[in-house]
């Protein structure tokens, strides 16, 4: 209870009564934090992951509408590509033999052609007979694997979820190696060894939070499962140290708890603040038409509000467990003084703004030619899969596919044969396959009309039999006229009458010979993994392989010639084309407004903060103009390189890199605009920098290097190319704040203060002597004895400005002040 009394009750700001009271009840708060990090262990499994990048694109898009009517109308069956090496073709014929036989197989593609057998390797095209959802189709594809151990076997398969897997082991290290060097920065910048463990606690019950709490929103992408907690890291940190500095700045003068709360009190509204620039950029993404955009919005704004809560609410109660620890490990700080920047600002103060101006022109106009694709087969990653290893073996052997699905309203076999013909008389077009165009028996395809006695001597069936067949097919079609005409010149496609067939045997209604029924359930069972495939109830599939690249502007618009070839056949219908190029091509066109929308919002949110915070038009501006150049700078390396960049990278990171990066100047802005009106320009910015420098390394250094390992040691080339934009761009903006930003406050610094929208309140001076009580805050000149910290008793004679409070004459009868003061506040306290 003593205790308690230490903190004065006329204090009675509202940011002191909350500060107050989650200082003192953090015991109720460790047990909350404590029941919601069990809770979290538990529900961090719930969250299902998604993997794939088309799962996120609008509804609106080809790929979306197809991807949705093909699972709706046909069944896609588990397949695999395997290639085996250093083998005879004798030796790969009878493995395709023996592959053929299994009873999980339904089907396998292997002939002595180049595309199944080159260099002493075989390749084997294997469908399963379970749709590729199905867990049997990878338990069938083990079983292959374990048959064929004793070769040379690389295997190549959507099926299972072995990349999201590697994914999640990769970043597990990177979150080894994050926290290693999180770790060694704190205890670099530091200035008490006991404050290390405080930050980290905080951060480490966040991060479990923030991955228990994935669960809320069902579904998340493998992007934002895989980087939210590294970023959230590297991104909040700040706001710990924030309140970590804050506080040993009061304990120099009050005791823990007393400095605990003031620095809560003042940190609360600080940090809010600073959190805000971050957040805004962030909201950015939400306005993306992709979804993962919005998807990892979500999360990296959730985990910095509840980095926030943590900050707020458990690292108070941290402080007062580790207090008289950090007391007792003060040590000497590491982080030098760097004067030699703020006189390099003062000397180049009319040098740097121009030559800045020039680079970031030039960074424009270079990024604006960044060359950004929109799939992963043009992509290189310093880490490769074993998925990626596999699948660049076959490509070097075999060549690559490129397949895409042409789907087109069902019921027309003549229609499709004839789109089928077209197509694949297209330079562009390698092959295709279809109902129309597949061969079922003997050289007919599938779709072939026959008539009875073609169909009677296909089967070696009496023509008896198939007459009665075909008049029967007629009258169950209700097709009349061809029994009163006659049914010799009637014909029906062979997929048909033999599907009826069969039915009718089974039924009972036929009855045929034992080599007869035999090959017709082959038959049978061929027509209707092809029916499964390539036909639903309203729509037909044709599979079209094409000799050209996943993406490019050719590829694009051989695309959009098959909408008009297609067309030709199917008037005003719908007609899609998914496929891996379709998805890119809807990629590339989401990209053409995301682009626009990201960097206009990302801008007008951090600008609205930053209007609000330093109350003047032009600073905004300064500030937005120093992160956007850093921006443009950014993405003119992989210009300039040559290198291919995924174009979710720069999303992504242009937002981060507008919300986070943009606090470094804020740092140096705000201590600044404080410091020149007190001491000489040169003097405020040189001590502007040293004060910034220690902030700025700190979080600057985790951004970065967390972007750098992510970049080196992730495998997939969405993850890659986040890290290492992130990385490269955060040490560009720190490069950017601290030798051209100095410079150019120095020259608008008037400009700053003549924008100024800040209400100029009038001040009243109020002269007196004697005692007086002081409340409020004041600005002026005290001769005498003072006693208080920001609201007390003064003996002596005041020029004060009042800005907020008052100032009250006493009567004096030369009681000591200290007793004056403890008297008062025990009054209070009655």
């Amino acid at each position: 209870m003593a205790e308690q009394t230490n903190v004065s009750k006329e204090d009675g700001s509202f940011m002191i009564k909350v500060a107050t009271f989650i200082v003192d009840r953090r015991n109720l708060f460790f047990l909350l934090f404590g029941i919601a990090i069990i809770f979290s262990v538990v529900s961090m499994n719930w969250v299902s992951v998604e993997n794939s990048m088309s799962a996120y694109l609008p509804d609106t898009t080809e790929t979306s509408q197809g991807l949705d009517l093909m699972e709706e109308q046909f069944i896609t069956y588990g397949t695999a590509k395997i290639m085996v090496t250093n083998i005879p073709y004798d030796e790969a014929e009878n493995i395709a033999d023996t592959l053929e036989n299994l009873d999980t197989v339904i089907m396998l593609t292997f002939d002595n052609s180049e595309e199944h057998y080159n260099n002493f390797s075989a390749l084997y095209d294997v469908t399963f007979g379970y749709s590729e959802t199905d867990d049997r189709a990878l338990e069938a594809l083990a079983d292959i694997e374990e048959m064929l151990s004793d070769y040379d076997i690389y295997v190549s398969t959507s099926m299972g979820d072995a990349s999201a897997e590697q994914i999640a082991s990769e970043m597990q290290v990177i979150s080894v190696l994050v926290a290693i060097v999180v770790v060694t920065v704190l205890l670099f910048t530091s200035q008490t060894w006991a404050e290390v463990p405080v930050l980290l606690l905080t951060f480490i019950a966040a991060a479990l939070i923030t991955k228990g709490t994935n669960f809320i929103m069902g579904t998340i992408s493998f992007v934002s499962n895989s980087v939210t907690i590294v970023l959230q890291l590297a991104l909040s940190i700040d706001y710990a140290v924030i309140f970590c500095n804050r506080y040993k700045e009061e304990h120099q003068k009050l005791s823990i708890r007393e400095a605990d709360i003031v620095a809560l009190s003042k940190a609360i509204p600080e940090i809010s603040s600073s959190s805000l620039t971050t957040i805004g950029g962030l909201i950015a993404m939400m306005f993306m038409q992709f979804g993962i955009g919005r998807d990892m919005a979500l999360c990296l704004i959730r985990a910095i509000l509840l980095s926030l809560l943590a900050v707020f609410l458990l690292m108070p109660g941290l402080i007062m467990l580790f207090g008289n620890a950090m007391d007792k490990t003060y040590h000497k700080s590491f982080i030098p003084k760097i004067p030699f920047v703020g006189k390099f600002a003062y000397a180049t103060r009319f040098i740097m703004p121009p030559l800045f101006l020039v680079l970031i022109v030039g960074a424009y106009i270079i990024s604006s030619k960044c060359p950004y694709v929109y799939g992963y087969s043009m992509l290189e990653t310093p880490v490769k899969s074993d998925a990626m290893i596999v699948d660049e073996m076959i490509e070097e052997s075999f060549g690559t596919s490129n397949m895409v699905a042409l789907v087109v309203p069902a019921g027309n076999y003549d229609k499709e044969k004839a789109l089928l013909k077209e197509i694949d008389a297209r330079p562009e077009v390698d092959y295709s396959m279809g109902l129309a165009n597949t061969e079922a028996m003997d050289g007919y395809m599938l779709t072939d009309k026959l008539t009875a006695r073609d169909f009677s001597e296909l089967l070696e069936l009496d023509y008896e039999v198939a007459e009665l067949l075909y008049m029967t097919y007629a009258v169950n079609d209700e097709n009349y006229a061809k029994i009163v005409n006659g049914l010799s010149t009637y014909s029906i496609p062979l997929i048909d009458i033999i599907m009826f067939l069969y039915d009718e045997v089974q039924e009972g209604y036929v009855t045929l010979e034992d080599d007869l029924m035999d090959t017709l359930e082959d038959a049978h069972s061929q027509m209707q993994i092809a029916l499964d495939q390539l036909q639903g109830e309203e729509y037909s599939r044709m599979l079209v392989y094409l000799t050209l690249p996943e993406e490019g502007d050719e590829t694009f618009a051989f695309l959009d010639e098959m909408h008009t070839i297609a067309n030709k056949y199917y008037e005003d219908a719908t007609i899609l084309i998914p496929g891996e190029a379709t998805s890119q091509y809807d990629l590339y066109k989401t990209f053409q407004t995301d682009n626009t929308v990201v960097n206009v919002v990302s801008i007008l949110a951090v600008l609205v903060v930053l209007l609000f915070t330093f109350m003047s038009a032009g600073m905004p501006v300064l500030l937005i103009l120093i992160i956007q150049g850093a921006i443009w700078v950014n993405f003119s390396f992989p210009a300039i390189q040559q290198k291919n960049l995924f174009f979710m990278s720069y999303l992504i990171v242009s937002s981060i890199q507008m919300g986070a990066n943009i606090d470094y100047a804020i740092v140096i802005s705000g201590r600044f605009m404080e410091l020149k009106n007190q001491m000489p320009k040169r003097d405020a910015i040189i001590e502007t920098m040293n004060f910034a420098f220690p902030t700025i390394v700190t979080s600057g250094s985790m951004l970065a290097l967390a972007g750098i390992f992510i970049g080196k040691m992730s495998s997939d080339g969405a993850i890659c190319g986040i890290g290492q934009c992130l990385g490269r761009g955060t040490i560009i903006s720190i490069i950017i704040v601290m030798f051209v930003l100095p410079q150019i406050l120095l020259l608008g610094e008037k400009i700053i203060d003549r924008t100024s929208f800040a209400v100029s309140i009038p001040l009243k001076l109020e002269k007196t002597s004697g005692l007086m009580r002081v409340d409020g805050l004041v600005q002026g000149q005290i001769n005498g004895t003072v006693i208080g910290e920001m609201h007390g008793f003064v003996r002596g004679d005041a020029n004060l400005f009042v800005n907020m409070g008052k100032l009250e004459q006493r009567e004096d009868d030369g009681e000591d002040l200290e007793e004056l003061l403890q008297k008062e506040k025990e009054e209070d306290k009655k």
